[in-house]
């Protein structure tokens, strides 16, 4: 063995003594190790899964699970709700996780109980890993199931190993809104900065009248009604029908009118006409002469809109009524129920119903304490738009707290707002957000605008 070799191996020998211990000669027992020295016990780990979507049926919903906790709350033909996560904790150390979290919009408390459990979707059949129980303080229970979807969130990336061209602030920036499935209106009304009633179809325009208010569009865009008045010291005005094709009016009501609205179909028109010093809700065929008829007697003092075919929702001092062409009971909300503390009731207040649900209306109205630093106008008001929902009583303010909005209006696909609205001491314009108070920018100068299609 050369002499490298030789000290080769007897620094191995020495490095294995070192590790395992001197050998023990035949029949000696080896020495005692030491026991280690008993430290704490291990804290009981609170670790929850991550990036999880839980859904379920009957009310259908979907809600994100990511890595701070809830993130969202979906259902269809609602806004989606912004949930800003809490704490959450685990039951003990059994697979059930307890989340709480807080809904943005309304500051409702809001609980998820997850289990790693098997759980079957009855409108399925669809198997998943986990069940989960939803608590809403105003939308009640929901009960559903609870799947692992990574593919639904951002991907994560860790800053350290990001690449120089990956600086750059605009990819970074987050998307100005998530509503990516709504279409822009290809036919308006409105009154411009001039007072003229101006109807736009594609690239099209038109001045339909070299004055007008209380506007309202066909679905297809091709008619307008909006009303005249017709004597300075006289109520009397003329709800007037413009086509768009021919760009010839014609007078189709005369009188004591006010607030004509098409039905869905285009066939017929819901107006208010005042008959034995009240105002009535009356109908009348579109295609003049049409022969009106009353619809509710009753005294009400605003129209706004129609809810569908046959229900039309109108308002008095105290109460929103749909009323129905049909035999059953006409449902009425308290205006101090749909109001709340937060505006005050007026009847020059607008009240639409969502297009694509019912159950969800537009309220335009003067704040009773206004937001700080809200613009305000002559009369020293302030004023804005919210979302109710009828059934859960849900309350959620949209307008930008730095704007003065008035005369909220609906997009046909019902997930658009446009509104009268003002930024400090600059003219009204109008202006459109989104349902979720996503992404609100200045959409044309004039005012009073209405969507065709």
């Amino acid at each position: 063995m050369s002499k490298f070799r030789r000290a080769i191996h007897l620094l191995l020998l020495s490095t294995l003594t070192l590790l395992v211990g001197a050998p023990t000669s035949p029949g000696q027992a080896p020495a005692p190790s030491k026991k280690p020295i008993a430290g704490p016990p291990a804290p009981q780990s609170t670790h929850y899964p991550i990036l999880l979507l839980a859904l379920g049926n009957n009310p259908s919903w979907s809600l994100r699970i990511g890595q701070k906790g809830p993130e969202r709350l979906d259902r269809p033909n609602y806004p989606p709700m912004v949930l800003e996560p809490v704490d959450v904790t685990r039951d003990g150390a059994t697979d059930a996780w307890n989340y709480r979290a807080k809904d943005t919009g309304t500051a409702a408390e809001v609980s998820i109980h997850l289990t790693r459990e098997s759980c079957v979707d009855p409108a399925s059949g669809t198997k998943y890993a986990f069940s989960a129980v939803v608590q809403h303080a105003q939308l009640g229970t929901l009960s559903g199931c609870a799947r692992i979807a990574a593919e639904l969130f951002p991907k994560i990336v860790n800053p350290a190993n990001q690449l120089d061209e990956d600086d750059d602030t605009e990819k970074k920036k987050p998307p100005e809104t998530t509503i990516t499935n709504f279409k822009v209106p290809t036919a308006v009304a409105y009154v411009n900065s001039t007072g003229k009633v101006v109807v736009s179809n594609g690239k099209l325009k038109k001045i339909a009248a070299s004055e007008g208010s209380e506007l309202a569009l066909s679905h297809d865009g091709k008619k307008l009604l909006y009303t005249r008045s017709d004597s300075k010291t006289s109520p009397d005005r003329t709800i007037v029908l413009y086509d768009f094709t021919t760009g010839s009016s014609k007078d189709l009501l005369q009188g004591l009118v006010k607030q004509p609205f098409w039905s869905p179909d285009d066939s017929r028109v819901a107006f208010l006409q005042l008959q034995d010093q009240k105002w009535q809700v009356w109908t009348c065929p579109s295609t003049p002469p049409g022969i009106a008829a009353p619809l509710y007697i009753n005294e009400v003092n605003a129209l706004h809109g129609w809810v569908d075919a046959h229900t039309i929702l109108a308002s008095d001092a105290q109460n929103l009524y749909w009323i129905s062409e049909s035999s059953q009971p006409m449902q009425v909300l308290a205006l101090k129920d749909l109001y709340g503390s937060a505006f005050q009731i007026m009847g020059s207040d607008s009240i639409r119903s969502n297009p694509i649900n019912p159950d969800l209306l537009l309220v335009s109205a003067h704040y009773t304490t206004p937001p700080a630093g809200a613009p305000k106008d002559s009369t020293n008001s302030a004023a804005g738009f919210f979302l109710y929902e009828v059934i859960s009583k849900r309350r959620v303010i949209l307008s930008p707290p730095d704007q003065w909005a008035r005369s909220g209006e609906w997009s046909r696909d019902g997930l658009q707002i446009f509104y009268a609205g003002r930024v400090s001491a600059n003219p009204l314009a109008t202006f459109r957000v989104f349902w979720d108070g996503s992404a609100p920018r200045r959409y044309l100068d004039g005012t009073d605008l209405v969507v065709g299609q």
